[in-house]
């Protein structure tokens, strides 16, 4: 996992540019290179076989980074193709997914429209669910969708459905893996942006020392990586089968929504300018703790099981 997790800092730290958008090279390289794409398609399908732990890795680099790329799109994509359980169409698709293929899934509402697509005007592969089947999408007619965020590329689509491949309920269960995965991104981009507000404190100077020497906001600081490391346990506990995925999603939101928060008042002014990425984290923490249901529809969804259970 080490060599995993260092090989992938190391590309992104070179190459890796939040800024930019969408950088087709570089995920050609993650996807060749390193097999980022593939790490949870079984071999006969053409991936790596490891499991979705490697894939928590890559995903918490690439939200250090802020990194615009497909691969929470494509994940959501083949774990819904490996919950269907369609082999002619694993065989035939899974390996384009895992070669770098950018994929994704579409949720169609009573109006034919699936809205907030993850990468939706890069796929080449889309998965449509109706509700009721999920099929290959034969077509589509794709809107980009302006977002808060811009690391996250958002799209609206209407699609002719194609090859029938399973039922819906197969999309719950790849909802929540790819929710899981999130959350690894929501940890690693908490832990960026509050390991670069440690080393604001110790830059900054006031009143004759660095402002990180004040005992007000060490207490700060230190009540911000306790909810980081937190996280980071929650996160890695629903990889593991012990945390439910919605527990995971509902704590990760909210601790890099107050990271986040906490990091930009301890930068100071200089963390509402263009210039400096602190916004770009505020936007991803909030973009993301919308994405795959609210904390507070996952608090819902945990209400009721729990009600369903007694």
């Amino acid at each position: 996992m080490k060599e995993l997790r260092d090989a992938v800092r190391a590309l992104l730290t070179k190459r890796s540019d939040a800024r930019k958008g969408f950088d087709p090279s570089l995920w050609q390289v993650l996807c060749e290179q390193i097999g980022v794409a593939g790490l949870a398609i079984p071999e006969r399908y053409g991936g790596a076989g490891a499991s979705l732990a490697e894939t928590h890795v890559v995903m918490a680099e690439l939200g250090r980074a802020l990194t615009p790329a497909p691969l929470l799109a494509s994940t959501y994509a083949s774990q819904l193709l490996l919950a269907l359980g369609d082999d002619h169409a694993n065989q035939r698709l899974l390996p384009r997914i895992a070669a770098g293929a950018i994929a994704t899934v579409a949720v169609l509402d009573a109006d034919g429209t699936a809205r907030y697509v993850l990468d939706g005007d890069l796929a080449e592969i889309v998965l449509v669910c109706d509700g009721v089947r999920v099929y290959e999408a034969a077509s589509v007619d794709v809107t980009a969708t302006p977002a808060m965020d811009p690391t996250r590329r958002l799209a609206s689509l209407t699609a002719q459905c194609g090859t029938e491949l399973g039922d819906a309920a197969a999309v719950g269960v790849a909802r929540d893996r790819a929710t899981v995965a999130l959350t690894a991104e929501q940890v690693g981009a908490a832990e960026r942006i509050l390991e670069l507000t440690v080393q604001y404190s110790k830059d900054r100077v006031q009143f004759g020392r660095p402002i990180g020497s004040f005992q007000a906001l060490k207490h700060r600081m230190a009540d911000l990586y306790v909810l980081v490391e937190a996280a980071r346990s929650a996160s890695w506990g629903a990889v593991q089968g012990t945390v439910a995925p919605s527990v995971a999603k509902a704590y990760c939101s909210e601790a890099f929504l107050t990271v986040a928060g906490e990091c930009i008042q301890l930068h100071g002014g200089i963390a509402i300018t263009w210039e400096h990425d602190a916004h770009l984290y505020f936007k991803r923490a909030h973009g993301s703790a919308q994405l795959f249901g609210t904390p507070g529809e996952h608090l819902r969804r945990i209400e009721a099981e729990m009600a369903a259970i007694g």
